[in-house]
This record gives structure tokens, sequence and C-alpha cells, in this order.
């Protein structure tokens, strides 16, 4: 088994997200796998990058109590005038801070779950799901990277007729795929950048592996029962992935490789409300500054897209925009970009 595996029976899980409409059709609820295999410098979600639990501290919620300084075993903690103090270098993330805080103010990011606890917990929406033709999509992080525990997962929901979808980034060994595809109903599959030094600068990966897996994954939808459908998203990134170059190359690869076989391809526009989550992991994010991209703006590449070859039809954008009248400022040059990766 590989170090990216664990153990079929148990999986850290990040967080089970109910009544979502943005993965999948119909009404869903999105498990979020923890550990990540690209580390994008816009990620939305920092706190699914790492595979172990990460601690952190909402200070809105602080009564000042200073009971995980007295709960803390390694002596982590230092509660300041400006806020809470987490020494990472030293930090188990054990979780008995968190357990005793009376306030929740600390919070353990990164749960573990078994199997059986996991099935259980998310059936209970099955009459959501039901009515309104929507499932369960695992997610992540990269949920591929916990492959033996997601195959498991899923073949127990299909086994009680719920549907599925698996959203992953691509960047997976293919053993994985193989394993997962066959009990997933449909497949939400990124395609971020197209030119691979880009991609490499901006994610931590060449995409080549992405690519392949791309290829494979809509091989084995055309030769197999399950999955059946197929979605490609692309977030688009104010200077990173939003250039009309980016997303002609996309959209011609697409058109070139998996012709019609895609449902959907939706451009997803920039979220930047996961600032505070980069604070609280005492993250620097090279795009704190950005503003959302306007609405004019997602048109205009979403007509880009639909003249890039494709079906058209397939192409939809998804996202919050910005007011038109705003004056667009503090968008980072591509180079700016390159140079701040998380953690960095």
């Amino acid at each position: 088994m590989s170090r990216a595996q664990t153990d079929s029976g148990e999986a850290t899980i990040l967080e089970i997200q109910r009544m979502s409409t943005e993965d999948g059709p119909g009404i869903r609820t999105t498990v979020f796998f923890k550990g990540c295999s690209l580390q994008c410098s816009w990620c939305h979600n920092p706190e699914s990058i790492a595979r172990q639990p990460q601690l952190h501290w909402v200070g809105n919620r602080c009564i000042g109590c200073r009971t995980c300084l007295e709960t803390c075993r390694h002596q982590v903690l230092t509660l300041t005038e400006t806020g809470m103090v987490i020494d990472r270098t030293r930090c188990q993330a054990c979780g008995d801070c968190a357990e005793a805080c009376p306030s929740t103010a600390l919070e353990l990011m990164g749960k573990k779950w078994t199997l059986d606890d996991l099935v259980s917990e998310v059936i209970k929406d099955k009459a959501y799901f039901d009515r309104s033709g929507g499932g369960i999509t695992i997610s992540g992080g990269e949920p591929a990277l916990q492959s033996e525990f997601a195959t498991g997962f899923l073949r127990a929901l299909k086994n009680r007729g719920i549907q599925t979808a698996l959203d992953t980034c691509g960047l997976c060994s293919r053993k994985a795929l193989e394993s997962v595809l066959p009990f997933t109903t449909m497949v939400l599959f990124d395609l971020k950048i197209l030119d691979p030094i880009k991609h490499q600068k901006l994610t931590g990966s060449s995409n080549e592996k992405i690519l392949s897996n791309l290829l494979f994954t809509a091989d084995f939808i055309k030769s197999h029962v399950h999955p059946k459908i197929l979605w490609i998203r692309t977030p688009i990134i104010p200077g990173a992935t939003d250039s009309e170059e980016n997303i002609h190359a996309i959209g011609q690869y697409i058109a070139k490789n998996l012709s019609t076989l895609p449902e959907r391809w939706e451009l997803c526009a920039f979220n930047n409300l996961c600032q505070d989550k980069y604070h609280r992991l005492d993250i620097p994010w090279a795009f704190a500054e950005v503003e959302l991209m306007r609405q004019s703006d997602m048109e205009h590449l979403a007509d880009i897209a639909r003249k890039s070859g494709v079906n058209p039809d397939m192409v939809h954008w998804s996202g919050s925009t910005r007011l038109e009248s705003e004056t667009v400022h503090n968008r980072p040059s591509l180079k700016a970009v390159n140079n701040c990766g998380i953690g960095s």
C-alpha cells in the first residue's frame, strides 16, 4: 500500500457539506477528503491540502478563558493581545485543546471516520437526493489519494441506490482511478491550465499525468456502464487561468480528445471568501487582495470557450461576480502569482 493510501476502514475527512448545489446535479452532500496532490496558488480550501489534521483558531468565538492553554500537553499555544499564536512546528494536532474549548474557538480540521460511520451519516440525506435527482459527491483535496476507502464508500452508496460523483484534480495513480470509477455515476474533472510550464509554476506539478488520466477516464466511461457522465471544470483565476489563450487551448483540447463526451464544461469564477482560512492557518495567500471577476469578463471567457471547437451548449459559468462599476485594481500579473506558492 502506498504512503498516500489509507486503510479501507478509515479515512481523514475534512468536512461534510449538506444541501450543496455546486458539485453535481440536484441537491447533494459533498464529502471533502483531506489531502491534495496539488498546491494551487489560489486554492479556495487551503485546509484541504495537508493530509494530517490541522488546528485553527476562530477569534470571534474566543471568550478568553484560557482553558486551552491549561489543556495543551505540548505547550504550543500562546494567547496574546492580538490573538492566539500556535507553534505549528511542535503542535501534534491531538485535538485536546479543541475538545476542551467551551466556545469552539479552537477547531481541529480533519477527522478520522470509519467507513460504516460515514455511510450512516450521509445516507440521512437520501430523501433529498431522491426528490431532486442529487446524490453524494466525494471531493477534497483529492479523494483518490485515499482510494481504498473512497472505493468502499462509493460501493456502499451504490448498493443503497444513491447517485455518486467523483470530483478530482486528476493527479493520482491510474490504479486509484481504476478502483474508484466503477462505483461513480459521474466524474467532475478539473482542467486548470493547459500549458505544462505554467501549470507547474502555479500548482506545483506538471499536467502531464492529469491529461493522461483524463483520457483514461474518458475511455473508461465509453467502455463501462459506470460512470456515465463527465463534466470538465476550469477555475477562472485572475492573472493565472483567466487568459483567452488558456481557455481557448483547453477548449481545443476538449474538442480534439474528448469530442462530445463531456456533458458540461463549467467555468468557475474566482472566490476570495477564503482569506480567513489562510490567516487561521498562518499561511500567506498570493490572492488576498484580488477582486472577484466581473460578470462581463466571465461572459466573455464563456464566449471564447464556446468558439474554441467544443459543443457551445456544454459551456456554462458559475460563481459570484463584482459590480460592473467597480474599478479593476490589485490584479496580479502572472509573474507575481508564479512566485507565491502555498506556504512560501
